[in-house]
């Protein structure tokens, strides 16, 4: 792409950076919507401007024209990624949107296994632009039919929930001399931050970080090729064993794997790897499942959208910021750099240990808001 369009390499990986802190920015008006009106008009709106950013990519021939298809986007994630879908789920399921909440990031946990092939494929044959352009058309041809076939949200209950919409988010604000709910949101914000940079980093440097560790390039696509299996398998885990445990403990688990392996690989070295591969991607999956079932088991249902949107924004800062911070700290240390990481997950963890996701419950319960809530 970079050649193709006359630019340095750092400046396309800049667009795709610029796209997460757009979405950043428009996820919370997208939850705001999905509270409203229900997912189905969102995340059908949100095909239509996928396919429009990735037709916009394919067609770019310059630095502008590149960051406008990206900014596209960027809209379109910040409106019809994981979080306006677990968004869509609660709208539609309420407190019982958790196993479906796991069936789509069961399912969705093959996305690189299927997207990673056939761009390759269809670069090697043709061109990146005909990639974007077939992507465009997928979501035209398949994402928005399946979009289209949600439940759609009644007319009279959206009216209604429109009406108390901005009384629900406020059960995420700290009550009359009550600072718990603000300070699990700001902490929920800051482990979907630090596991989310933790994911990204590793996304873009495992190959340099395993050779870093001194393994061979063997090994390093071995270690790639575990983490994939490894989410589906934590999240069949989730979906099976362990669907009525608190997703907090889950959570505090998905945090605890990372660093775990990471110890084991700068303990024993290349011959850990398979193993920091296995649990890396374990917690990964697990936590995307967190991400979703989290904010409803401590905050409950209403205003899920609007506030999922609020609390995923530092994530996708720190996921803009990852590549580039975590490559300036590998390059100093080494595979040392996976202290920062582990370091921020010790940090995670200490944030989730103080949470009682059913405290919080029992004191929003009590408001006249949580009330009509309930009723529906």
């Amino acid at each position: 792409m970079a050649a193709d369009l006359g630019v340095s390499t750092p400046t396309v990986f800049a667009a795709f950076s610029l796209a997460l802190a757009v979405s950043a920015l428009v996820g919370t008006r997208a939850g705001s919507a999905i509270d409203r009106i229900g997912g189905r008009p969102v995340l059908m709106a949100t095909s239509l401007v996928f396919a429009l950013g990735l037709a916009g990519l394919g067609a770019s021939q310059g630095l502008y024209s590149l960051l406008a298809a990206w900014v596209v986007l960027g809209v379109a994630m910040g409106c019809g990624l994981y979080d306006s879908a677990f968004a869509a789920l609660v709208r539609l399921y309420g407190k019982d949107a958790r196993s479906s909440i796991t069936g789509v990031t069961l399912i969705a946990g093959f996305a690189s296994t299927l997207g990673w092939p056939v761009t390759a494929l269809l670069e090697a044959n043709f061109d990146w632009r005909v990639a974007c352009f077939v992507w465009a058309a997928v979501h035209l041809l398949v994402g928005l039919p399946l979009n289209w076939l949600l439940p759609e949200v009644r007319r009279a209950e959206a009216e209604a929930k429109a009406t108390v919409a901005e009384p629900a988010v406020s059960a995420a604000l700290p009550e009359p001399g009550s600072r718990a709910p603000l300070v699990a949101a700001v902490s929920l914000g800051f482990v979907f931050a630090a596991t989310s940079f933790i994911s990204t980093a590793m996304a873009a440097h495992l190959p340099g970080l395993m050779a870093a560790a001194g393994a061979s390039a063997a090994t390093a696509v071995l270690v790639a090729s575990l983490i994939g299996p490894a989410q589906v398998a934590a999240r069949l885990l989730e979906f099976g064993l362990l669907r009525k445990v608190d997703p907090l403990l889950s959570a505090r688990v998905a945090v605890a794997l990372h660093p775990v392996g990471a110890a084991a690989l700068l303990a024993a070295g290349p011959v850990a790897a398979p193993l920091f591969g296995v649990l890396h991607g374990a917690g990964n999956g697990l936590m995307t499942i967190a991400k979703g079932t989290l904010p409803l088991s401590i905050f409950g249902t209403q205003g899920y959208g609007r506030r999922q949107g609020l609390l995923v924004a530092p994530a996708r800062v720190s996921q803009a910021l990852a590549p580039w911070l975590f490559g300036l700290v590998l390059a100093s240390w080494s595979q040392w750099a996976l202290v920062l990481t582990m370091s921020l997950s010790a940090m995670a963890m200490l944030a989730l240990f103080p949470m009682r996701g059913t405290r919080l419950s029992e004191t929003r319960s009590e408001s006249p808001q949580a009330s009509v809530g309930a009723s529906r």
